[in-house]
């Protein structure tokens, strides 16, 4: 029997895939487990991708950044991402800034067109739920050519209640605003926590400008998620499509999204014996080598460290060279003739690849 052909007029945009360019948007990934920040640390990872940031010359603020089983009911989620404040600050003072962000990689939105006079809208939808109401600042922000920023808000109205927003940003074909098409910083989504009154004053709510301090965080009219003990901040379910409306959001699979997010961040090792490398020397001193390759390609060479004190046997701890985007190469000096190896010893010893934007 004859196949007809499909009509793609009559089927719904739900039903395509890649709509979201968010990476990790139903937290399932969480590579580096719990973080802390505070005034000491200012940018940690939480659940992968995400990141917060701390500015300025904050005094006492101590909060976690952590993935979290609480979820909205019946939404198909099953973790969120948990901010919450263990030590509060006492007061935002003018250069000081608290926020959550993703940085999206340049060559992943250039169907955005931005800088021409085919830029397309943007919206972005997520679930919320925080402990503090109130009016809060979400923006846009664009690194390349000529930064640019557009910067909208939403409200919080129920305590410790799980909200869906939606909130279409306009597009930008402002001179100046082409991202380039390469592996570096396209655009920048960011939840702020608190704003300092250096980053308010410039309103960018109904388009984008080019970059002032004083647009970050226009409209925000409550810190108190940084300056309240135990307060919390949690989001999921966040999406990011071409157009002014927000669809069902993409849930991708488990393996597709750790494949994504390690392009940009993978580790090996953090329990006993699962990196081993052995060998047979020679004589004292002789170098021993190999090639590890990595599961997925990074975007970027990544920067490599060693963490921990590795189990030894006749041979030096070990370290990383030569290494690029798709592997590294292990090398220890042996102690003298015979056998020798190294391997992880337990949860503080493992191999990070960093390649984050």
């Amino acid at each position: 029997m004859a196949l007809s052909r499909i009509n793609e007029a009559g089927l719904n945009v739900n039903q395509y895939g890649n709509r979201n360019v968010i990476i990790n948007g139903a937290m399932h990934v969480n590579q580096r487990g719990t973080k802390t920040i505070n005034t000491s640390v200012t940018a940690v990872y939480g659940p992968d991708r995400f990141r917060i940031n701390a500015g300025g010359v904050l005094d006492n603020f101590v909060g976690t950044i952590a993935q979290d089983s609480d979820v909205p009911s019946g939404s198909g989620f099953s973790n969120s991402l948990k901010i919450t404040t263990t030590t509060a600050e006492s007061a935002i003072e003018a250069g000081e800034y608290v926020y959550l962000h993703q940085t999206i990689e340049a060559q992943n939105v250039q169907q955005l067109a931005y800088g021409t006079s085919s830029a397309k809208k943007v919206t972005l939808s997520f679930w919320v739920k925080s402990t503090i109401t109130g009016t809060f600042a979400l923006g846009l922000y664009k690194p390349d050519s000529t930064a640019q920023i557009h910067v909208k808000t939403y409200t919080i109205s129920s305590a410790s209640t799980w909200e869906y927003k939606t909130i279409t940003f306009e597009a930008n074909a402002l001179s100046g605003g082409a991202i380039a098409n390469d592996n570096g910083a396209g655009i920048e989504v960011a939840w702020h926590l608190a704003v300092g009154s250096t980053y308010k004053g410039t309103d960018t709510s109904s388009s984008w400008a080019n970059y002032s301090n004083a647009a970050w965080g226009n409209g925000q009219g409550t810190d108190a998620v940084i300056t309240t003990t135990n307060a919390t901040f949690q989001i999921t379910g966040v999406q990011l499509e071409v157009g002014d409306t927000a669809t069902d959001f993409e849930h991708r699979s488990f393996g597709d999204e750790l494949q994504r997010c390690q392009r940009y961040y993978q580790f090996y090792g953090k329990a006993a014996s699962t990196v081993l490398v052995g060998g047979s020397a020679a004589a004292s001193g002789d170098q021993f080598t190999g090639w590890m390759p990595y599961p997925v390609v990074f975007r970027a060479t990544p920067t490599f460290t060693k963490n921990g004190t590795w189990q030894l046997s006749n041979c030096s701890q070990p370290n990383g060279l030569f290494g690029n985007s798709q592997g590294v190469t292990l090398y220890a000096a042996a102690g003298g003739a015979g056998n020798w190896y190294f391997h992880t010893n337990g949860t503080d010893d493992y191999l990070e690849m960093d390649a984050e934007l």
